[in-house]
């Protein structure tokens, strides 16, 4: 199979999963075929300290003893922890964290990964929800080269299809979809879900999303208009895109377009998913062939991190640290809520003022107010 259809079956496979969590396992050896890795591996930690894991089969007993035994010792994980907020982009591998002598020296490659037929891995950040970091990682390998810059760029073209999808699947896996049923599910979660017909008309929609309409978007004919022109437009590509079926559309990336309200000071984010026909369900989703999805910061809440990344073109890091101190955090409580240094806080927001044009904090939160928070 050619590298271009890898690609797409990965983002098809990931779009997938967006609807049926359950699979997840089978999409990540999907995107596994991309780089002829071992597996790989989805970690998502939220703002209350849980966190959870999804990996392939292949890597299913690795992982267990990982979480079991190594994962307070896992060297480049520590060190990403902190280097992260320094990179330039989302995407990190061993030789942005480790030296070689580490990599030939370090118990966690050498007693764990090395035991396992393992050495290189290649990870991809994203947000799907203001309270949630997800981490996509691959896994290389023993006796196979570092990655390259043109397979990490491959990993930068999957991650935003992968932070899309979990917008909705992470919440499904919160409302227990499986067990509970789509119907069910739709009906538990907080976030707008309308799906969509090959015809782009509405044809279910869950009350999160009922509740959104009348400002700034509502249901005329059957589809969702936008009140401000420019945003419908956006948003009628988005759809015609997501149902087209076209497979180079399909690997572009989508961005949020942003629905502003006269009765909220923060915009709804919307996001258009594409639902392969042979993934269509039951009950809700009967029918749907795109799904469009409504988040809804609250008033007083932080900014959504992703949001600040699309608009102001910084990385997630600095989007992290330009919400909580464009939100009124000094730079010690955002390196206290973020777990890292007052010192990384203060030199990357440093370069979030020299990329955006401002020199204050104060100047800061109202650019965000007036590009996200309007």
């Amino acid at each position: 199979m050619q590298q271009h259809d890898r690609l797409i079956a990965a983002i098809e496979a990931i779009y997938a999963s967006a609807v049926d969590p359950s699979r997840w396992p089978s999409t990540l050896e999907t995107v596994t075929k991309c780089f002829d890795d071992i597996g790989a591996i989805l970690i998502y930690g939220r703002d209350d300290g849980s966190f959870g894991v999804i990996e392939s089969p292949s890597l299913r007993e690795t992982s267990a003893e990982y979480a079991q035994s190594w994962s307070d010792r896992d060297l480049r994980a520590i060190r990403a922890r902190e280097r992260g907020y320094f990179f330039k982009r989302d995407v990190i591998t061993d030789s942005d964290v480790v030296s070689p002598e580490d990599i030939e020296t370090d118990p966690f490659y050498n007693d764990f990964l090395r035991r396992h037929g393992l050495r290189y891995f290649a990870a991809a950040t994203v947000s799907p929800d203001p309270h949630i970091e997800v981490a996509l990682s691959v896994q290389r390998a023993i006796g196979r080269p570092e990655y390259s810059e043109d397979e990490l760029h491959m990993l930068e073209r999957l991650a935003p299809h992968v932070e899309t999808s979990l917008r909705l699947s992470i919440h499904l896996m919160d409302a227990q979809a499986v067990n509970a049923g789509m119907g069910t599910a739709m009906a538990r979660i907080g976030i707008g879900v309308f799906a969509l017909d090959a015809m782009g008309r509405v044809v279910s929609s869950n009350a999160a999303s009922q509740a959104l309409l009348g400002d700034g978007l509502n249901i005329v004919n059957d589809r969702l208009v936008l009140a401000n022109p420019a945003a419908s437009g956006e948003a009628v590509t988005a759809i015609r895109n997501a149902l087209d079926g076209n497979r180079i559309i399909l690997s572009q990336e989508s961005k949020p377009i942003l629905v502003h309200r006269q009765n909220a000071s923060r915009p709804l984010a919307l996001y258009v998913l594409p639902i392969p026909a042979k993934n269509v369900g039951n009950g809700f989703l009967t029918r749907a062939r795109a799904i469009v999805l409504l988040m809804n910061p609250t008033a007083d809440g932080i900014p959504d991190p992703s949001l600040i990344r699309d608009v102001l073109g910084v990385t997630l890091g600095e989007a992290r640290i330009a919400a909580l101190v464009g939100s009124g955090l000094s730079p010690k409580d955002a390196a206290v809520r973020l777990g890292i240094a007052e010192e990384t806080a203060r030199s990357v927001l440093k370069r979030v003022f020299s990329k955006v044009g401002v020199s204050r904090q104060s100047e800061l939160a109202a650019m965000m107010a007036r590009l996200v928070i309007k």
